[in-house]
């Protein structure tokens, strides 16, 4: 099931092949690995989220065994703003990377990941297709830390090796597709079957540069190691602890149209122009929590070019912000407002705006703060040619929804 990829304007065309095609074994008995549990979310969906975070990727192509399955068990949680082809498996993982180049359409940039690695960071993905450009092809490795030891096929040991001639490789590896696609062509005509894409590039004979890796880019393969995971998210790492984020909102003020502030409608001679209903507090809001959980914003979940928003509700719009921030794994903590407008006061509205929120955020109202601010006759707030509302959101990474 693949759908035809859009690229974002103004990018190079990148596509991220999400390799998720095996059974899982290792794991244990239960569903497929990729789809368990792993801190409130599929750990296939952790996987993926970085990649559309990253800003450089232009398309998702993940590789499942069944594409319609698949689709129908992620789709609660897909990332926005970038799209995602679902397409099927091959026997090894050559044939699957090969599924997943055809599916990536236009894509000059290609990076390959374990589906199994739900901790990549954003920095360790743009520093391989830095290097990919550059060099053709790369992969992150990390030093191997303890003491190496050869043995033999019954286990016994049979020397140390000097561990500073090896490394260890990690995903995502980044590839020109020139390149991936020689690398796999040789080894189809060769019948050589490589441990990674890496390994079948260094075959082919092109080089493959090198990108310091990320110890905490974790392979998840057996279930200590998820219970392992768990305890990386619970114990507040630096991506996954208390996160800020900020929201903005300003409209002109035109006559005829309706205040609504906070899901509010307030009697005034006039109203916010806008696509929506203009309800300023909850487009702050919005930004606010999404902006805190590092997801697209509000321009870009619920663009104004959309005919459907049109008069849209934004409280509505704030409630389906909300979901998407728990279902990546953040609770909020406290949300503050600010209103600078001249007219109208604000107190006798506040309590029912809080509720409203709150409501629509699926947190106590206690965690909320709303107040107004006059523009004392400076600036296009204080001469009533419009209105403008700021906000801050503090959320918490919690593992799952509230």
């Amino acid at each position: 099931m693949t759908s035809s990829p859009e690229f974002r304007s103004g990018s190079e065309p990148c596509a991220a092949i999400v390799v998720a095609a095996g059974k899982g074994l290792r794991a244990g008995p239960g569903e497929p690995k990729q789809f368990r549990n792993l801190g409130g979310m599929p750990m296939l969906a952790r996987s993926l989220r970085p990649f559309a975070l990253c800003g450089e990727v232009t398309h998702l192509v993940l590789v499942v065994p069944e594409p319609a399955e698949a689709q129908a068990r992620l789709a609660a949680w897909l990332p926005g703003g970038c799209p995602v082809s679902f397409v099927r498996g091959g026997a090894t993982r050559q044939e699957s990377t090969a599924a997943g180049l055809q599916a990536a359409g236009k894509a000059d940039l290609l990076l390959v990941h374990d589906g199994a690695r739900p901790f990549v960071e954003v920095g360790l993905i743009r520093r391989v297709l830095s290097a990919a450009r550059e060099a053709g092809a790369a992969v992150p490795l990390v030093p191997v830390r303890e003491t190496l030891k050869s043995v033999d096929p019954a286990g016994r040991i049979t020397g140390t090796v000097d561990r500073g001639a090896f490394a260890l490789a990690q995903t995502p590896q980044g590839f020109r597709r020139d390149v991936l696609e020689a690398g796999l062509d040789w080894a189809r005509s060769h019948g050589f079957v490589g441990t990674d894409e890496a390994e079948v590039v260094e075959k082919s004979g092109r080089p493959v540069a090198r990108v310091e890796g990320d110890a905490r880019n974790l392979k998840v393969t057996t279930p200590e190691d998820f219970a392992t995971g768990e305890q990386l998210l619970s114990g507040g790492s630096p991506s996954d602890g208390l996160r800020i984020g900020l929201g903005y909102d300003v409209h002109a003020l035109v006559p005829g149209r309706p205040l609504i502030l906070g899901g509010v409608q307030i009697p005034h001679e006039t109203g916010p122009a806008g696509h929506s209903d203009g309800d300023l507090i909850a487009h702050a809001a919005t930004d606010a929590v999404l902006g805190g959980a590092g997801l697209p914003d509000i321009g870009q979940l619920f663009p104004d070019t959309d005919p459907a928003l049109a008069g849209a509700g934004s409280l509505e719009l704030l409630a389906r912000a909300g979901e998407r921030v728990r279902q990546a794994g953040f609770r909020i903590v406290n949300l503050d407002l600010v209103l600078v407008a001249e007219a109208p006061r604000l107190v006798p509205h506040l309590e029912a705006m809080k509720r409203n929120l709150a409501r629509a955020l699926e947190c106590p109202s206690e965690r909320i703060g709303i107040k107004g601010k006059r523009g004392e006759g400076l600036g296009f707030e204080g001469r009533r040619e419009g209105m403008a509302a700021h906000a801050v959101a503090l959320l918490t990474f919690s593992g799952g929804k509230e």
